[in-house]
């Protein structure tokens, strides 16, 4: 008397799947192949739900990696966005360490905390820019004064009035200019 109950399908002891390890497919190794009958059946719907079973892993696994990423990439904006706000609320201590340094009120002591907190505020990625001579570009200037000159080909910064400040590719907050344009006899409607 057989003891042994194998479940309902009383299933072939002698079939052999093999999965392969880079692709992680169900297959039938070359030598087996050619000793083994074609696979019954029960076998044949093994190799199906193996098959199955694979690419559902494999389409997990593609859905964790996709999330990683997306998690990650997440972490730096958020970063990003925290550094960058606290930047900003210290741009207008950046402002009065310029006006003092201009007025020569910066000396001693202070100006080496001065020195020390710029150097750290550059090591966050934050840069200025906006110096006098600068073509304008409405993307990263404020004109606060318009004038015309014969002295500027192009709209011209003639006169900075407050510095720009980027983090990176990121505009905190665009340089306050005075811009010049060049003289041009005006149109006249005189028809």
């Amino acid at each position: 008397m057989n003891t042994r109950d194998n479940g309902p399908d009383d299933l072939d002891e002698s079939v052999i799947i093999n999965i392969d390890p880079e692709t992680g497919e169900a297959r039938v190794g070359e030598t087996e192949q050619a000793d083994q009958p074609a696979p019954s059946a029960p076998a044949a719907d093994l190799l199906a739900q193996v098959a199955e079973r694979t690419a559902d892993l494999q389409r997990l696994q593609a859905e964790y990696t996709n999330y990683r990423r997306r998690v990650e990439r997440d972490r730096i904006v958020v970063r990003e966005q925290a550094v960058a706000s606290a930047l900003i609320e210290l741009l207008p201590v950046l402002d009065d360490i310029g006006r003092a340094r201009e007025h020569g009120e910066l000396t001693g002591g202070f100006a080496k905390v001065a020195e020390s907190l710029e150097g750290a505020l550059t090591k966050l990625g934050l840069s200025s820019f906006g110096v006098k001579g600068d073509l304008f570009d409405p993307t990263i200037h404020e004109a606060l004064m318009h004038s015309y000159s014969s002295e500027v080909t192009e709209p011209t910064a003639i006169e900075v009035l407050q510095r720009g400040y980027q983090m990176g590719d990121r505009v905190l907050r665009p340089a306050r200019v005075a811009v010049a344009e060049p003289e041009d006899a005006p149109a006249s409607d005189d028809n």
